[in-house]
């Protein structure tokens, strides 16, 4: 495998100090001198192919793992935040931002955490009228800020994700058949009873703490009322786990405490209902097949979807892929990805994703041969789901999910088996969105991306009325 330059210093030094070890003793351990280990650390040289794979004989440290994460994503959300018109006069290369996200990732956060705060107050200020002196202060929103945290952390938490495989374990979970074992579960360790029943208001589930009953809607799927035993179990089996991952986040209100909560809840039961090493298996079995895997496991092709996003367990992760769910007006309603493509964080999703699509053709997996500006090439995977339960005038709301990776990977899905991977002529031309999409021929296009001339041809009209300099 061919290794290219790879600065990593901060992640080695991680490993060192994690292994309490001097820089002597350190280099003394790789074979090599402690000066070139000071340059590493320092990212003043790269580290060679043979330091990659002594750090992971002597170390166990995972190649991959040294060689991508956080690092990638932050990189995309800095450069995204640096294309802002507010940094006209900033022309810093590339490796001046891989620089600061590799040695001082903490200034690389509050700079992207200012230019949101900017962004919020700009739109605030866009659309205030004579209500002016009411407007509430702009600043980032506790669900944002959860939102984030969940994808600094790779959408892996490992303490939940190994508390809930050892107790899917003990419970025999992972094999499509879960109800019964869920609700004894309850009942023995918890003294909660659960039933079914006609829910008021919408309501998905009910828990009375002081009757000790669960109530699950009558009209919701076994998956869902599955996922809901599931989540009960995380509040009262995982409470004090969660308690302090969630207090350990610094969070800055008591509020993104609490929809944090809500958000490791959902980890654990998604992890309980599909124990890491147990799905992990499955999908290399099945090629990532949604609806075999969600027959296997009799979950929902959203709950397959969002497991797949969160197997980046060090030493066993899966394959690196992204994932969205976006509601019919192009909103982004949960995203995190692995892989190079990263979402905007505003504006819309290009319209040129098939992702869009999935509302035309709904029960059936969108395929798409796709390239984003950058010229990475990806295989993009999109269906339409309907949430919601009850009769004819119950409110279903649709979304479409969108899941995919690199090329490079595109063989470990059944999807790609008859797909032109290796015609470049084949994948289609996509953004991220037409604010940082610098593409200058795309008919698609809703407004011009940012520090970009305009000219305006009075004689001569295409479908976008201007051509970008």
């Amino acid at each position: 495998m061919a290794i290219g330059k790879l600065y990593i210093g901060r992640k080695v030094r991680d490993v060192r100090e994690a292994a309490r070890a001097t820089q002597s003793q350190f280099a003394e351990r790789l074979g090599i001198s402690t000066s070139y280990l000071n340059q590493i650390e320092n990212n003043q040289r790269p580290v060679s192919a043979a330091v990659l794979l002594a750090l992971a004989e002597k170390f166990g440290v995972s190649i991959t793992d040294l060689s991508s994460g956080e690092g990638d994503r932050l990189l995309s959300a800095l450069s995204e935040a640096l294309s802002d018109p507010l940094f006209e006069g900033y022309s810093g290369s590339l490796q001046d931002l891989k620089l600061v996200t590799q040695n001082a990732p903490a200034i690389a956060h509050a700079l992207i955490a200012a230019h949101q705060a900017y962004r919020r107050s700009s739109e605030q200020l866009a659309s205030m009228d004579d209500r002016l002196g009411r407007a509430a202060l702009s600043e980032t929103t506790p669900y944002d800020e959860v939102r984030d945290y969940f994808h600094f952390v790779d959408n892996y938490i490992h303490d939940l994700d190994v508390m809930a495989e050892r107790l899917a374990g003990e419970l025999k979970l992972g094999g499509g058949e879960n109800h019964v074992a869920l609700q004894q579960f309850l009942a023995d360790r918890f003294g909660v009873s659960v039933e079914r029943t006609a829910l008021k208001d919408e309501l998905i589930r009910s828990f009375d703490p002081v009757t000790r009953r669960l109530s699950l809607n009558a009209y919701a799927t076994p998956a869902t009322r599955d996922f809901q035993m599931a989540l009960q179990i995380a509040q009262l089996h995982a409470r004090d786990v969660i308690d302090r991952i969630a207090r350990e986040a610094g969070f800055r209100t008591a509020e993104a405490v609490e929809i944090c909560r809500i958000g490791l809840q959902n980890y654990f039961a998604g992890a309980l209902l599909l124990p890491y090493e147990n799905f992990l298996k499955r999908a290399r079995e099945l090629r990532h097949d949604l609806d075999l895997l969600a027959a296997q496991f009799g979950a929902s092709l959203e709950q397959i979807c969002h497991r797949l996003s969160t197997l980046q367990r060090p030493g066993q992760k899966g394959i690196p892929i992204f994932f969205a769910r976006v509601d019919r007006a192009g909103n982004i309603t949960k995203r995190h990805s692995a892989a190079k493509l990263q979402f905007a964080r505003f504006g819309a999703a290009c319209p040129l994703w098939n992702v869009h699509q999935a509302f035309e053709m709904p029960g059936r997996i969108i395929r798409q041969l796709a390239e984003t500006p950058d010229g990475v090439r990806y295989l993009c995977l999109a269906t339409q789901i309907t949430k919601g339960s009850g009769g004819f005038r119950a409110v279903q709301p649709r979304y479409a999910l969108a899941l995919g990776c690199e090329i490079s990977y595109a063989d470990n899905f059944v999807y790609a088996d008859d797909l032109d991977i290796d015609n470049r002529a084949a994948f289609e031309p996509i953004g991220i969105s037409c604010r940082i999409c610098e593409r200058h021929n795309c008919p698609q296009r809703a407004v011009p991306p940012l520090k970009s001339r305009l000219a305006v041809d009075h004689d001569n009209r295409s479908i976008v009325p201007y051509r970008i300099l």
